[in-house]
């Protein structure tokens, strides 16, 4: 069946920049709204999201379900759209592309299944959003990914890598892994100077000796707070994929003890629009060493 109607669940800073991708390129967006900041709303309108309250209407008219969430929401929406999808008999393919551990993947896949529904695994591979120039990655495996595969080149890429439930999300959580366990790293060693009072030294060494790296941690850590009760839960699916692996996963446990440092701090109350673009790498520091010790 062709794709023409997607419904997104829900309409996030990355969910949102999805459906408006997909939208530019002439497929019609669906999320259900109510309940929504007046942030996530007014964003969600302007990429030109329709709004369906109701599960059992969005099921009626989706061709085909993203489920776009934070990643301790993902087994919990699956289950609550299994329900929906049993009590209306509406059941379009359902795609979960939240950053979550194989187990994880397999346990949602498991529950949208018994509702008698396509499952497909999937995983968002992507520094910036879309609308910051970069085009998104979907990567899914599963059975059957041809409901997704037919948003290949809309907006955005789509890769299929396998028949197995898990492999996408698995990726994605060895992706995630380096990328923001990296930030987390680099934070953790800028609060470590300034406890020690070596910030200014630890600066003009970066600065002497790797100032692109300098630079990198300075831009990251500048947006890090407002996005670390995000990667909070992330930090958690990694450790557990790491951990059935084989692979320590004291690492990105680690990783979870510096989020939840940052995110109480003020900085954490930022949103994209609002992060102060003056603020240095010192001030920032500063901050952050005033909620020592971490893993409290």
């Amino acid at each position: 069946m062709a794709v023409r109607t997607v419904a997104i669940i829900s309409p996030g800073e990355m969910g949102c920049a999805v459906g408006s991708a997909l939208k530019e390129n002439g497929l019609r967006i669906i999320a259900p709204l109510t309940g929504r900041s007046e942030l996530t709303r007014g964003r969600a309108e302007a990429a030109g999201f329709e709004d369906v309250p109701a599960i059992e209407d969005l099921l009626e008219e989706a061709d085909l379900v993203l489920s776009i969430v934070p990643p301790a929401c993902a087994v919990d929406i699956a289950r609550e759209v299994a329900a929906a999808m049993k009590a209306t008999g509406n059941r379009p393919p359902y795609t979960d592309c939240n950053a979550i551990s194989p187990n994880s993947t397999r346990h949602a896949g498991k529950i949208i299944s018994e509702a008698r529904a396509v499952y497909i695994d999937g995983g968002i591979i992507i520094g910036p959003p879309p609308w910051k120039g970069k085009i998104p990655i979907i990567y899914v495996s599963g059975e059957r990914t041809d409901p997704m595969t037919q948003l290949d080149g809309k907006g955005i890429s789509v890769r299929d890598i396998g028949s197995e439930i898990g492999r996408a999300s698995g990726l994605k959580m060895c992706s995630a892994a380096l990328t923001k366990g990296t930030l987390a790293l680099q934070a953790a060693v800028l609060i470590a100077a300034e406890a020690l009072g070596l910030t200014e030294e630890l600066q003009k060494e970066l600065l002497g000796s790797r100032e692109a790296l300098y630079q990198q941690i300075e831009s990251g850590t500048r947006r890090l707070p407002s996005v670390a009760a995000r990667y909070m839960g992330e930090m958690e699916e990694i450790a557990a994929t790491f951990s059935a692996a084989g692979v320590t996963p004291k690492f990105h446990q680690g990783a979870l003890d510096v989020y939840r440092l940052l995110a109480k701090t003020p900085f954490a109350s930022e949103t994209p629009d609002t992060i102060d673009s003056s603020r240095t790498l010192e001030e920032a520091a500063r901050t952050f060493a005033k909620h020592l010790p971490m893993g409290k």
